[in-house]
């Protein structure tokens, strides 16, 4: 008899004055990482201090605003056009992946064009290491939240979630789910492997010197493995019962094609050479 996993996790760590969810916890950290990371890249290469600051800034709002406009206008319109200020309460869930990516790509384009003077490429590169790792605390987080889960299945890693969560929480019987594909591990997993491979491609080969190529590679494999993962997920909203590719594949393809394109861009431009210092620079732009 198969032996599936009964996830009783609770979501809140602790609850007094204020409550502190394992999903927020993982997101901090994450973002606390990420800023390490690119705090040792940034002074790796030279480049101004003064840039990570807003850089953080840039991504932590970029990050929120474009999760939740996406999931609003990708998923529930139909909801929020008539509920509007439904769509402030961000504390209820409803966050699209696809929407923070783009709510980045926007973001960095307006931080080079103001602050760095520099091609996007140059922060995109460096900036996506860490996204990545971002990306799988944030799974791991809808993991404790019992969220975002998948098919049945009778695999023997199946997870039975708690079904009635809230009910739960405040006392309730658990009702199980089916053992079901755990999908939030299976993305955190594949974007854990993009973080290796994207920070092996940095450290020890240099890869920031075909500009695009970190990027493009990191478009390529998130997105592929979001399309192929969605085939065992359940649908986020009702009108992708219906879909032959539901609304996350449908949005992956073309931040795939674009990787893709970066890809084969960054092979065919002549490699670049790049001085590391290894301290940061005095300047507050390099033009």
């Amino acid at each position: 008899m198969i032996e599936f996993i009964t996830w009783t996790a609770n979501p809140e760590i602790f609850s007094s004055v204020v409550t502190v969810r394992w999903y927020g916890l993982m997101f901090a950290i994450g973002f606390w990482i990420g800023y390490e990371i690119v705090y040792r890249i940034f002074r790796h290469e030279g480049a101004p201090e003064a840039w990570l600051g807003k850089l953080f800034i840039y991504v932590v709002v970029a990050t929120i605003l474009g999760s939740r406009l996406g999931h609003v206008f990708f998923y529930q319109w139909d909801y929020y056009s008539v509920h509007p200020i439904e769509i402030f309460k961000i504390w209820e869930g409803g966050l699209a992946s696809h929407g923070g990516t783009i709510g980045i790509i926007i973001a960095i384009f307006i931080f080079s064009k103001f602050v760095t003077h520099r091609s996007a490429l140059w922060t995109f590169d460096r900036l996506v290491i860490p996204v990545a790792l971002v990306g799988a605390m944030i799974r791991l987080g809808n993991l404790m939240n019992h969220e975002i889960f998948g098919h049945a299945t009778d695999m023997p890693w199946g997870f039975r979630f708690v079904q009635n969560l809230h009910q739960w929480m405040n006392g309730a019987e658990p009702i199980f789910t089916a053992p079901s594909h755990p999908t939030q591990i299976y993305e955190a997993l594949a974007y854990l492997a993009l973080f290796g491979l994207m920070m092996f491609m940095y450290w020890k080969r240099n890869a920031e010197e075909r500009p695009g190529l970190i990027f493009g590679v990191f478009l390529t494999w998130l997105f592929t493995a979001r399309f192929l993962i969605e085939y065992v997920k359940n649908a986020q909203v009702e009108f992708e019962e219906t879909m032959a590719l539901n609304m996350g594949q449908l949005l992956s393809i073309p931040f795939i094609i674009a990787g893709m394109a970066l890809i084969i861009y960054s092979y065919s431009r002549p490699r670049l050479s790049i001085a590391f210092p290894n301290k940061f620079s005095d300047e507050k732009s390099k033009k």
